[in-house]
């Protein structure tokens, strides 16, 4: 597990992982290259954020496997960094998918519980999906997080909520962004021993 993986090797991951992901899939169409550039800008942008976190879970031989992305509670990039990720959104995938990146951030930030840190992104590469690897990145997250708010995240992929609700999540809203259906889920904090 590396717990602190350079913004473009998580933002690499994350886009073969999410190629059939909904809410990715709206964002950026089919486009592999436009997926990968909003990866990197997305991900470039929030190693500004203060307290950030990046996890890389790989493999035996060194190659990453899975990787996941949390923020911590009410911290996000400031205004040059927000500035920096609209023009390479912008430049590098064209004005759907910041307009459509503004619009699901729009939707689906107020959800978010106080206190809690939100698990922005988490995927496996295809070629490893049903070995348990993200499982195993996702109870390591859940073990660190140190937020007393708990962990909170969203998701447009049905299938993931029964997941999610094995791990001790709970639904506590479902948002509908374009023609997106998300659900915000929360898990609170582990007893402090």
């Amino acid at each position: 597990m590396d717990e602190a993986p350079a913004p473009g090797l998580c933002a690499a991951v994350l886009a073969a992982a999410f190629v059939t992901e909904p809410v990715s899939g709206w964002i950026c169409g089919d486009s592999e290259r436009a997926r990968r550039h909003w990866f990197a800008a997305t991900l470039a942008t929030h190693a500004t954020v203060p307290g950030a976190r990046r996890h890389l879970l790989t493999a035996g031989t060194g190659q990453p496997v899975a990787a996941a992305v949390l923020t911590p509670p009410g911290a996000g990039p400031g205004a040059g960094a927000k500035a920096a990720w609209t023009v390479r959104t912008l430049l590098r995938c064209g004005p759907g998918p910041l307009i459509r990146t503004l619009r699901y951030l729009g939707g689906t930030s107020p959800a978010a519980p106080d206190g809690a840190w939100n698990l922005e992104f988490i995927g496996v590469l295809p070629h490893h999906t049903g070995r348990g690897a993200g499982r195993r990145l996702l109870d390591q997250l859940l073990a660190t997080a140190p937020a007393p708010g708990g962990v909170h995240l969203t998701t447009a992929d049905p299938d993931n909520v029964t997941i999610y609700e094995r791990l001790g999540f709970t639904t506590h809203a479902r948002l509908r962004i374009g023609p997106i259906t998300t659900t915000a889920m929360w898990r609170p904090a582990a007893p402090q021993e």
